[in-house]
């Protein structure tokens, strides 16, 4: 009996992909996801469609809505409840400012969202003008009810404060500390703060200027910055910089791990868990390990966080030497270190730095020179202001906000006279009244220290809103001197590590030895970090 004969690949029928039925319903739910600006690529993953298919239903909108008109009366009953385009922008827009509250980690009620929603809702209808009809919209309970069920929000409470929890997170700090013999040195908080790094006080002659400007948009000034440092104060992490673009024009040139900062970026400036994990994996616990071997201390640490949506739950995973705790949301505005002044103090010193460069840069009463000066102003400039701006504060500063969370470890009572936020907003209006910005008052300085510190208005959101439609700034392409490949610093790795053996095979003594180690691989870090980088976009695109 003959043996069967093996199937061929050719010979296996293969299986009838089964069609998706669009229904009028989901092709006008296409429809109306671009008329309020969503991308092609965006529905189409929204919706479960085919980029083709997004684009079909598109390109034939005009015969879809006559379709829309002549449906059944039951049919025509249903389409006119969807919701207008004004109420899908608003909704869009609350769901981005929610997403913002929460990065901050700002207690939420139903109300203030209602409150929220309903002025989205009046400003948009009034940016619109009379072109259109006017619709009502009162934020009802009902209307909260579905739109939270088709945002998928948690559940919303009314905010209230803790004080007796201060006390009690204190003890409980106390024992984690105890129990882990870890010293003022190896504990460290961090905390997200929001930075508007090219804004100038009310009523100088600058702002008043940009307000006026057709296309003026603040919120493309918007950064976030991660800073932290141990309890001790000795020791100021590099800050942690997300911006909107990865590559602006102003870097061109730059080498990003040779900044004073981490550069990183997202859309909305906002950080992300991805982005926290890698900062934890990759800068912290490295620089805990060198801070702790230059100090002769233990390779171990302490990390106290709250309980922000883009702090991981799992980081305690992610390495044997840090234990890292997480406030409670009740507890956190109370007592983290950070949150007592530090993101103040540090932004006061920013806009004092700005104020000197502009002193610096231009005469200080040319209004023309300083015009010119702050239009060519970049991201690169507030990058090197960022930087000398948190090497100003103080050891006594960064210690003293210790004191509720763990008085034991306070030698400073209080902040560095130099560091006194009243005494920054002197010495920033004293510039200003060097320069063309006589105008300025203790007042308007205060106003844009906290003006950091509020939400997002509703302009601001629109502004977000536009850019995510497409309307943002494009970026420059990498630049040409980071063309390095993967493949090439792995090479040159292998050379100076062969060359760091010869070195040792022939040493006269270990010290030599230990000393030249270690200098090389300071001095090639930024490239160990570049080669991270490649290795990380590598398994992304695979």
């Amino acid at each position: 009996m003959p043996g069967k004969r093996p199937l061929n690949a050719a010979d296996i029928p293969h299986a009838k992909r089964e069609r998706k039925a669009i229904t009028l319903d989901l092709k006008l739910e296409v429809l109306r996801r671009f008329e309020v600006g969503e991308k092609l690529s965006q529905i189409a993953k929204a919706l479960g469609l085919a980029v083709s298919t997004v684009a079909t239903i598109r390109d034939n909108r005009e015969k879809i809505k006559a379709n829309s008109q002549v449906a059944t009366p039951s049919r025509a009953s249903r389409l006119t409840r969807h919701r207008s385009a004004l109420m899908e922008t608003m909704e869009r827009l609350l769901h981005v400012w929610l997403e913002d509250q929460s990065q901050r980690n700002v207690p939420l009620s139903v109300t203030v969202i209602q409150e929220k929603a309903k002025s989205l809702f009046d400003d948009l209808q009034r940016e619109r003008g009379g072109s259109s009809p006017a619709e009502r919209f009162s934020a009802s309970k009902g209307w909260f009810v579905r739109f939270k069920e088709r945002h998928s929000l948690p559940h919303f409470t009314v905010s209230s404060t803790a004080l007796g929890h201060k006390d009690v997170y204190a003890e409980v700090l106390r024992s984690i500390i105890e129990g882990g013999e870890y010293s003022p040195q190896q504990v460290f908080n961090v905390d997200e703060t929001g930075l508007y790094w090219k804004r100038m006080p009310e009523g100088t002659f600058i702002s008043v200027e940009e307000k006026a400007e057709s296309g003026f948009k603040s919120s493309k000034d918007r950064l976030m910055l991660l800073l932290g440092g141990n309890a001790a104060g000795d020791f100021k992490l590099k800050p942690l910089l997300v911006y909107h673009l990865e590559n602006p024009k102003a870097l061109k040139g730059y080498s990003k791990p040779n900044l004073p900062v981490i550069w990183r970026s997202n859309k909305k400036a906002w950080a992300t868990r991805t982005i926290f994990q890698e900062w934890f994996t990759y800068f912290f616990c490295p620089a805990i390990e060198k801070y702790c071997t230059q100090n002769h201390l233990t390779n171990k640490a302490l990390l106290i966080l709250d309980n922000a949506p883009c702090h991981p739950t799992n980081l305690g995973d992610l390495s044997d030497n840090v234990r890292v705790e997480y406030l409670h949301d009740r507890t956190a505005d109370l007592v983290q270190p950070m949150g007592q002044g530090i993101t103040s103090i540090f932004k006061a010193h920013y806009v004092r730095r700005t104020f000197e460069h502009i002193l610096e840069a231009t005469d200080g009463e040319d209004t023309a020179m300083i015009r010119e000066f702050w239009r060519n102003y970049s991201i690169m400039d507030a990058v090197d202001n960022i930087a000398v701006a948190w090497e100003g504060l103080r050891r006594a500063t960064m210690n003293s906000v210790w004191k509720k969370i763990w008085p034991e470890c306070v030698q400073f009572q209080s902040v560095s006279q130099t560091d006194n936020i009243a005494q920054l907003q002197q010495n920033i209006v004293t510039l200003a009244r060097n320069m063309a910005f006589e105008e300025v008052v203790e007042a308007d300085v205060d106003r844009l220290l906290r003006s950091h510190e509020d939400d997002l208005s509703n302009e601001e959101l629109m502004q977000l809103g536009q850019e995510t439609s497409g309307e943002e700034e494009s970026e420059e392409a990498a630049p040409a001197l980071r063309q390095l490949t993967a493949g090439e610093l792995s090479t040159a790795f292998s050379h100076f590590e062969a060359g760091l053996r010869v070195l040792a095979s022939n040493s006269p003594g270990d010290k030599w030895k230990l000393q030249v180690s270690r200098a090389v691989s300071e001095a090639i870090n930024c490239y160990r970090e570049l080669y991270r980088e490649k290795q990380q976009c590598s398994e992304q695109l695979s």
